[in-house]
């Protein structure tokens, strides 16, 4: 560390550049924070949209409620369409526990695998720019590999984030899974492993999860038997068919408008980086910027400000007062 070069301009000029990149780091992280409520309101109304659909609130072909409803026998999850059954997912799928790290198979003949962390399953898509490796018996990977159509479930995180997941598509043939992330295996004439995704996606997954779910301090786990018993009410394969298509029409806007939106703060946490990098290396001055900047800084009560972020005379830049529609636009 002593032997590090970096360039020191005088200390009144240190002051100054400070004073500028707390003022221009205020405004990036604000924007950004903007930026994450505009994706948190669209994910709400998206999950709105999958809920209706997958819950049968709405008949998709007409828009509007089934002709009649029967009494699931759930208290939280309420009616459900007459002709739709009420089933348990140890009904229609088979769920495949993972590989336990840390194993010893020194005296064992071994082969090496890619295999699949927490991290790797997100909410609705996968992860793979850091996929590992692991050294396992045969045995071992015969019973944790992953088949195309498997839904990757999460066992623990964060509450909200319990049983996030998505449907495995072979991106990595031979892939195997570690123990922390269930495989679901649908009965596919039975149920579509898509439909799942969107019931344990939707209020009905989250409120089940919430409710069974073994609570630490900010942090939740479930385990095999809570997710065999997770209710399911279940209609006709080509009724799912056609839910999901509908779902997918009236949500791709919304995921566009989220995959924009995250570009934006990945653009942002750049130019931060890039910004920072430029003024203490002296490649930007920042003096006359400086020495424009109010005495009393705007965003110094960042940490204080509450949910109304689109007040002030930076409102025109970030996006908080966009609408669902303007954002699909």
């Amino acid at each position: 560390m002593r032997e590090i070069s970096f360039l020191v301009p005088p200390p009144g000029e240190q002051t100054v550049v400070v004073r500028f990149l707390h003022h221009a780091d205020r405004r990036i992280r604000r924007y950004i924070r903007a930026k994450q409520k505009l994706i948190a309101l669209l994910e709400e109304q998206k999950q709105a949209i999958i809920h209706r659909a997958v819950t049968g609130q709405i008949d998709v072909r007409t828009g509007q409620p089934y002709q009649a409803y029967k009494p699931s026998g759930v208290e939280w999850l309420g009616e459900v369409p007459a002709h739709w059954r009420l089933v348990r997912l140890k009904d229609v799928a088979q769920v495949q526990t993972g590989l336990t790290l840390g194993k010893d198979y020194r005296s064992t003949r071994t082969v090496s695998r890619p295999y699949l962390r927490v991290a790797n399953v997100q909410t609705g898509r996968l992860e793979l720019a850091h996929v590992k490796f692991i050294d396992v018996p045969l045995h071992e990977v015969d019973r944790a590999t992953l088949l195309r159509g498997d839904v990757l479930m999460t066992e623990g995180g964060d509450i909200d984030k319990l049983g996030r997941g998505c449907v495995w598509q072979d991106e990595i043939p031979g892939c195997l899974h570690q123990n922390h992330i269930f495989a679901v295996r649908c009965k596919q004439k039975v149920l579509n492993p898509e439909f799942l995704v969107g019931l344990m996606s939707s209020q009905v997954g989250r409120t089940y999860f919430q409710l069974t779910a073994k609570k630490t301090t900010n942090l939740a786990s479930t385990n095999g038997a809570i997710l065999h018993a997770f209710p399911i009410p279940l209609p006709l394969l080509a009724d799912q068919l056609s839910i999901l298509e509908v779902i997918s029409e009236e949500t791709n806007g919304l995921s566009n408008a989220i995959g924009r939106t995250e570009r934006q703060i990945a653009l942002l946490h750049e130019y931060r980086t890039s910004l920072i990098a430029d003024v203490v290396t002296g490649k930007l001055d920042v003096r006359e910027a400086a020495a424009e900047l109010p005495e009393v800084d705007p965003f110094a009560a960042e940490d204080t400000l509450d949910d109304n972020l689109d007040t002030g005379p930076e409102a025109d830049l970030d996006e908080t007062n966009a609408t669902a529609e303007e954002a699909q636009a």
